[in-house]
């Protein structure tokens, strides 16, 4: 999905602290959340959207992400929820979000990647979602030749267990499969009022090999969504065009040692699509 969620992490800090060439993010919190989002900030009165999601609808290294076009396509403020690298787990444990979602119009969620949450075979961080804290002895005891104090991140991590053991991985995956549907049924019960599904399919351009982990969002794949469909109010499907998607970097703002991970990212040409699709379901939705 994006490099926090794959094999190279893009720190949380560069996020909250842009260096030289970069944008700047103007990082805000809302009500009691310790969560820094993208700013500027929104007044959270009056008719407004929510916005929830991971790196994608935060907007790194583009200027103007799909929540601030949708903003000037409908004449409505969307609060854009998005953190970098986000699970289900970040959303369902933040009282400030959940509150400020039942308020809105509508909450568009977009769905991540199954890796980013605890589960029985491990535990993230409960803000961090892409930083593996620890194996849980079930863990241990499948995997025994892995030393899991090596891992700092959940994508590095599976794919040495999927290059391990591809048959004892499959049981990881089935788990993770498992606590995403539960978790994102927990949330959208969670949030009052409509609710839309963001599926953004892989937005990578082919790269020199394919991702040990397929394609993103991570471990979703259509059954999920489909039994999770009936709790939200509408679902919304995009699968960037071949041209948004081989745009690659253009376009985006970042300094040059941020290239590689640039490129791991959903460029404005996407953000733009993603913005044309949601536009047409949000209207009728408000």
């Amino acid at each position: 999905m994006t490099l926090g969620e794959s094999h190279v992490w893009v720190g949380v800090m560069s996020f909250e602290n842009p260096g030289a060439g970069a944008l700047d993010y103007g990082p805000c919190r809302y009500g009691k959340s310790k969560l820094l989002f993208r700013g500027p900030r929104r007044k959270l009165e009056g008719s407004y959207i929510a916005a929830l999601g991971g790196s994608e609808t935060y907007g790194k290294f583009v200027q103007h992400p799909w929540p601030d076009q949708l903003e000037r396509n409908l004449g409505l403020p969307v609060v854009n929820f998005g953190y970098p690298n986000a699970g289900p787990d970040v959303f369902i444990n933040e009282h400030a979000l959940i509150d400020a979602a039942g308020q809105a119009r509508a909450t568009i969620i977009q769905l991540t990647s199954a890796q980013n949450l605890s589960n029985r075979f491990y535990a993230v961080h409960p803000r961090r979602n892409d930083r593996f804290l620890r194996a849980s002895v079930l863990m241990k005891t499948l995997f025994r030749e892995v030393d899991f104090a090596e891992f700092h991140f959940t994508g590095h991590m599976l794919t040495v267990l999927k290059a391990v053991s591809p048959d004892k991985f499959d049981l990881v995956e089935q788990e993770l499969k498992a606590a995403w549907v539960a978790r994102m049924k927990l949330l959208l019960e969670r949030i009052e009022g409509k609710t839309v599904l963001l599926w953004l399919t892989d937005h990578r351009s082919d790269g020199p090999a394919p991702d040990p982990l397929g394609a993103a969002p991570h471990l979703v794949d259509q059954d999920m969504v489909a039994t999770i469909r009936p709790f939200a109010t509408d679902l919304v499907r995009v699968d960037p065009a071949p041209m948004a998607r081989d745009a690659g970097i253009e376009g985006m703002v970042f300094a040059p040692l941020d290239e590689l991970a640039a490129r791991q990212m959903a460029g404005p040409e996407i953000h733009a699509q993603v913005a044309m699709e949601l536009r047409p379901v949000l209207q009728r939705l408000i």
